[in-house]
């Protein structure tokens, strides 16, 4: 063999063992009821009467989380100072996010500003605590049909990418921090549950929620160039006609009460920031990945069994663009999923597939299961034993 013909032939190689992902693992099972090292921890229930004022609905919440908050805004703040190290930059910056937080729509600038009341913060951290899912987070849903035609959602929350990483512990600063903060909510009207969620204490928008026999709601980020800092200066210029992504997600499961009224909303209102809606009814072949720029629907790909779509799932790219080679969950998720096959759907199923590496990865900070049918919601926190995919 030539020389030249030797390089190459090395070179492919090298190139093979490159592409093998060295955090990848076989597909797992048996891991529920979870227990064991891929779960850390226990999440608290709370109840959230939507007939109190705004002002004092997070109350209790904020109360008994104000610690574990504040530790989280102080290494927000240490984050500004490496772009702003000036401390009147700084207190100029707080003093701008406040006034943001009083232009927020009704009922989101009370319910923000009665947080920082209640744990003693200033409104400007609770602010921007409330726009951070708009820029910073990367996810994985599925919503999965079951041979009977029941419907089934899973999501895992990845959240703290390139929010300052812990050497000694190989860990995500922020995730870490984030974690004691996953609650689970139980809103209420008239002392009726209108929706359940899993969320963060402090965060008045909605990442994932059931609206019990009625839909299943999970929000992803999407990366664009017209992302969601160009959506927030706009809001802050004076330019506010489209919705914060996750303020719409709590509207919807809030107020819209039908499968088709939440999809026609997440499909055509405008947003400030692009995202991944992951929708779930409650019959056969309602479930939907709606795709979204700030202004449009991209694509909306829907369930369909008899087709051999019994499932779809979303991890943070356009289902006709490939994965980012070094962020690619969507390949091993998916493999678990057509393993799993049809048949075998349950929740369990997919929290075997969300705790698979590298689909479960050091920015997991819970796990969530929800089933339509009964309006049953359950979120585990995560932890991702080495070795393990930093996202």
């Amino acid at each position: 063999m030539r020389p030249g013909a030797v390089l190459v032939a090395l070179a492919v190689a090298w190139l093979a063992v490159l592409a093998k992902d060295p955090y990848g693992e076989d597909c797992q099972n048996q891991l529920y009821p979870p227990t064991g090292p891929r779960v850390k921890g226990s999440i608290p229930n709370y109840f959230i009467n939507l007939d109190l004022p705004p002002h004092e609905r997070w109350a209790q919440v904020a109360r008994d989380k104000k610690d574990e908050l504040n530790i989280l805004i102080e290494h927000i703040k240490k984050i500004m100072t490496v772009v702003f190290p000036s401390s009147k930059m700084i207190q100029l910056l707080e003093s701008k996010l406040a006034w943001l937080g009083s232009t927020l729509p009704y009922p989101f600038a009370d319910e923000i500003k009665g947080i920082a009341d209640a744990c003693g913060a200033p409104l400007g951290d609770i602010v921007i605590f409330n726009v951070f899912y708009e820029i910073f987070t990367v996810c994985t849903s599925i919503i999965a049909e079951d041979d009977t035609g029941k419907l089934y959602h899973a999501r895992n929350l990845d959240f703290g990418l390139f929010l300052g990483w812990d050497i000694k512990n190989s860990t995500w600063i922020v995730t870490q921090k984030l974690k004691p903060l996953v609650v689970s909510l139980d809103f209420q009207r008239n002392n009726k549950t209108v929706f359940r969620s899993s969320n963060l204490a402090g965060y008045v928008g909605m990442v994932s929620g059931v609206k019990p026999g009625i839909f299943t709601l999970t929000m992803n980020e999407r990366f664009s160039i017209d992302g969601g800092y160009i959506g927030v200066f706009e809001w802050i210029f004076g330019k506010r006609d489209g919705w914060w992504m996750s303020f719409l997600t709590r509207s919807v499961l809030e107020n819209s009460t039908s499968y088709e009224e939440a999809k026609d909303r997440l499909t055509n209102t405008r947003l400030l920031a692009p995202a991944y809606f992951i929708l779930a009814g409650n019959r056969s072949g309602q479930g939907s990945v709606i795709t979204r720029s700030r202004t449009a629907a991209l694509d909306v790909w829907e369930l369909n069994a008899k087709k051999g779509t019994w499932y779809v799932l979303e991890t943070n790219y356009d289902r006709w663009k490939v994965p980012l080679v070094v962020d690619d969950r969507r390949t091993p998720a998916m493999k678990c999923m057509n393993l799993t096959m049809q048949q075998n759907v349950s929740l369990p199923a997919l929290f075997n597939v969300l705790s698979t590496k590298p689909v479960l990865n050091k920015l997991t900070v819970a796990t969530t299961l929800m089933d339509v049918s009964d309006g049953h919601i359950e979120s585990y926190l995560r932890n991702c034993p080495d070795p393990c995919s930093p996202w």
